[in-house]
């Protein structure tokens, strides 16, 4: 039998037979075992903190302190409580093999002793033994990788502030600037630099928006999500109010129905993928924008959610650069600014939430976009 994967094959056997000691000890030596003794229990506990066996072998009858009693206290003891523990007995009734496991043993093998047996049973437990290291060690791996992550996962959150309060802090007092620049240049009959001022402005508003997915991102990679019922028709309310500008700009007709069906979500998130929908089919859509809110039951475990816009629809070469994973975002070239980090975030947001997100679209017939949230109960 092959033990040289053992990285420990140190035995320690007690027994107050002789005999059977000094054969089962030259049979284990033999076979590769380095082979330790005892005569009974107190000599056990002795041996045990220097040796550091990989498995006892323990005779249930020995004189000053039996089997059952050595087992307990090696077990109750931190340093070799681990160690796995084989009764060898002549008992048989069920009532002492179960006092045996009571007091920690894993195994029971009974006299008179067959060596092959013996041999298989230590194979057994020792490849357990190794396994059951090999586990540890793992978990310890990705509990460290956990500790790792979290540490990361906290300098992006703390990286998400600093861009808030540093990055965005000189787009608004550059706001401040154009607002009265604008206010004056409109005085003036040259409208070429109240041209070049207005492209500065909306490039400011485009620069804003990126910040702000930044951070939503950071964020939504590091949030522990806590998720909630929720209320489409405050959310839709709430959407409509934030974009005002937009729908003031296009002059869109929003179509929602009269009652949404309750589902699980995290509504700070849920709100965004709204916004972002809308957004885009006012932006994308039909001219005017014609935009329908709805809802359907989608299998029997979730609700999709959608908006239907009226614009001249997407080929299906761009639908499958749609929702690309934020891993791949840079590989994939989405003309129109909506359907690029947007909708990559908007997948992030609603499969963190137990969801899916997908389009649907022919060219000529306007789009669908949706997603799914699981439904309560």
């Amino acid at each position: 039998m092959d033990i040289s994967n053992f990285e420990n094959n140190t035995l320690l056997i007690a027994d107050d037979d002789p005999t059977c000691l000094n054969i089962l000890m030259s049979y284990l030596e033999n076979i590769g075992y380095k082979v330790y003794s005892a005569t009974d229990g107190q000599e056990v506990l002795e041996q045990v903190s220097q040796i550091k066996p990989a498995l006892i072998l323990l005779d249930v009858m020995m004189p000053q302190m039996d089997g059952f009693e050595a087992c307990r206290l090696l077990k109750a003891n931190d340093e070799s409580c681990n160690i796995p523990v084989i009764f060898m007995t002549a008992l048989t009734n069920t009532a002492e093999k179960i006092k045996g496991f009571e007091a920690g043993a894993i195994d029971y093998i009974t006299k008179p002793i067959q060596y092959e047996e013996v041999s298989a049973r230590i194979n057994i437990h020792l490849t357990l033994q190794n396994i059951q290291g090999i586990l540890e060690q793992q978990k310890t791996a990705i509990e460290q990788k956990n500790i790792e992550l979290e540490r990361k996962n906290m300098e992006l959150d703390a990286f998400a502030q600093f861009v808030v309060r540093d990055l965005k802090k000189p787009l608004v007092r550059q706001s401040g600037f154009t607002k009265v620049l604008l206010k004056e240049l409109t005085k003036l009959s040259d409208s070429e630099p109240l041209k070049f001022l207005q492209e500065i402005e909306h490039s400011r508003f485009q620069m804003v928006d990126v910040v702000d997915d930044m951070v939503l991102l950071a964020k939504a990679r590091a949030h522990k999500l806590v998720m909630d019922t929720t209320d489409m028709t405050k959310h839709i309310s709430t959407i409509k109010h934030q974009i005002t500008t937009l729908i003031e700009k296009y002059h869109p007709t929003i179509v929602t129905p009269p009652k949404w069906t309750t589902v699980w979500g995290y509504a700070p998130w849920i709100e965004k993928v709204w916004e972002t929908y809308i957004s885009n089919a006012i932006k994308y859509g039909g001219s005017p924008a014609r935009i329908e809110l709805g809802e359907n039951v989608h299998g029997t475990t979730h609700i999709r959610f959608w908006v239907r816009d009226n614009g001249l629809g997407i080929s299906s070469d761009v639908q499958k650069q749609l929702f690309t994973p934020i891993s791949d975002i840079g590989n994939v070239n989405i003309t129109q600014e909506g359907y690029g980090l947007k909708l990559s975030i908007v997948r992030l947001l609603i499969e963190k939430c137990g969801g899916e997100v997908g389009v649907e679209s022919q060219n000529g017939q306007g789009s669908l976009f949706y997603f799914t949230l699981p439904i309560i109960g």
